[in-house]
């Protein structure tokens, strides 16, 4: 019997050498395949935004937002206890001097102003019967005069025919002697009616006097009570616009609460709020721009707000008398404030969330392979939506200025796609 024999394969012998070298190199392709795929990433050229690096004079710029605010304004606050009975004028209106915003009313007020007529009345009634008792007692005194005056010019003409009598012993010299003595006693007593003439004019005068001075005091006290009546009728008070209204149909009011405040249309200020790490470069007199959406207003910074709220330090802006149409007080607006200028440097659009002076990396686009390397910037001042290279960068060299924050923590080199 034939017995078929199988034929033995040759066995292949492999040293441990051989075995660890082979490892290594599949392992160093792997790394090297891994390290390709990760360092370069394509992206398409209409997802990305690329800005290139300019050279020359660059403005920092601090940005802000704020509003427009009336210069000149006015609280208008409750004369006296009072209820709205009538809102004529919203916020928004724009207001004359005379304008009326809200009818008051307090029925008290009418009371009090009738009562002070009629106290004003009666002082008048009294001034006037005072003046009459001073003409009746004047008439008096005039007419007591007038007799004496009489008695006296006869005493006279009686003393001159007895003095001729007496010297001829018709008359006695008693008799003339009382005659003479009658003549002197009248004159005295046309001299102290005289003096009390003239002293009764001095009380008299007096008297008005204190009676003028209780009708202007009553007079007074009308006005008071008509003024007080008269605010019951809330005004303006000047030109401008109606900027709140701080009061319902109904409401109850106390003196001195507020109703309403007017504040000036031509004469506006704006109030910009920027970035407390900014505000330290802001000085009185800098340049600003305020951008109301529709026009641009030049300004300048004329008070920094010393308090600081929120991480933000409020900014006045000074601005023209003349303002175009668009301004209106509590107008939303943005501002630039032009705080230093920086010349012959080198800058570029400054990328999201990135900080002054600090360092950065971003890809540096090269126009011919349509490839990006990412490089290592060193950034120096923020000036509005630009910022300065200190070093890391040459004039026109163009970087890929958007948010890939997400690429360079994995990818050095970037490809570009049409």
């Amino acid at each position: 019997m034939d017995v078929v024999k199988t034929k033995k394969q040759a066995k292949i012998n492999w040293s441990n050498k051989t075995l660890l070298a082979i490892g290594i190199l599949v392992v160093a392709v792997l790394v090297f395949w891994a390290n390709q795929s990760a360092s370069s990433v394509s992206v398409k050229r209409g997802e990305i935004l690329i800005d290139h690096v300019k050279q020359g004079d660059l403005n920092v710029i601090i940005e802000g937002y704020g509003s427009l605010k009336s210069d000149k304004q006015q609280l208008i606050t409750a004369f006296s206890r009072a209820t709205v009975k009538e809102i004529v004028l919203k916020p928004g209106a724009n207001v004359k001097a005379d304008s009326v915003i809200v009818l008051l009313d307090n029925p008290e007020l009418q009371q009090q102003l009738d009562s002070a007529k009629r106290a004003l009345s009666q002082e008048n009634a009294n001034l006037r019967q005072l003046k009459l008792n001073q003409q009746r007692e004047k008439l008096n005194e005039a007419a007591a005069l007038a007799q004496i005056n009489a008695n006296y010019e006869t005493a006279s003409l009686k003393r001159v025919a007895e003095e001729k009598l007496e010297k001829q012993g018709i008359v006695s010299t008693l008799t003339f002697q009382q005659t003479l003595l009658n003549e002197q006693q009248l004159k005295k007593r046309i001299n102290i009616l005289k003096q009390r003439l003239a002293q009764l004019d001095l009380v008299h005068q007096e008297a008005i006097s204190i009676g003028q001075d209780r009708v202007h005091q009553q007079q007074g006290l009308l006005d008071i009570a008509q003024a007080r009546l008269d605010k019951l009728t809330v005004r303006a008070g000047f030109d401008g616009v109606l900027q709140r209204l701080s009061v319902e149909l109904g409401q109850s009011l106390s003196a001195g609460q507020e109703v309403a405040l007017i504040g000036s249309v031509s004469d506006l200020i704006a109030l910009i709020r920027v970035p407390q790490s900014q505000a330290q470069q802001i000085e009185i007199g800098q340049s600003a721009i305020i951008d109301t959406r529709r026009d641009k207003i030049i300004g300048k910074v004329s008070r920094i707000d010393p308090i600081v709220a929120d991480n933000t330090v409020e900014v006045e802006i000074e601005l023209p008398t003349q303002l175009p149409a668009s301004a209106r007080p509590m107008l939303k607006v943005d501002g630039l404030i032009t705080a230093d200028t920086l010349h012959n440097v080198h800058y570029i659009q400054r990328p999201p969330s990135i900080k002054a002076n600090s360092k950065i990396s971003l890809y540096r686009v090269d126009p011919q392979s349509q490839q990006a390397q990412l490089v290592e910037l060193k950034l120096g001042r923020q000036a509005g939506r630009y910022i300065e290279i200190i070093s890391g960068a040459q004039k026109e060299q163009q970087f890929i200025v958007s948010d890939l924050s997400n690429i360079t923590k994995t990818a050095s080199v970037l490809g570009i796609k049409s």
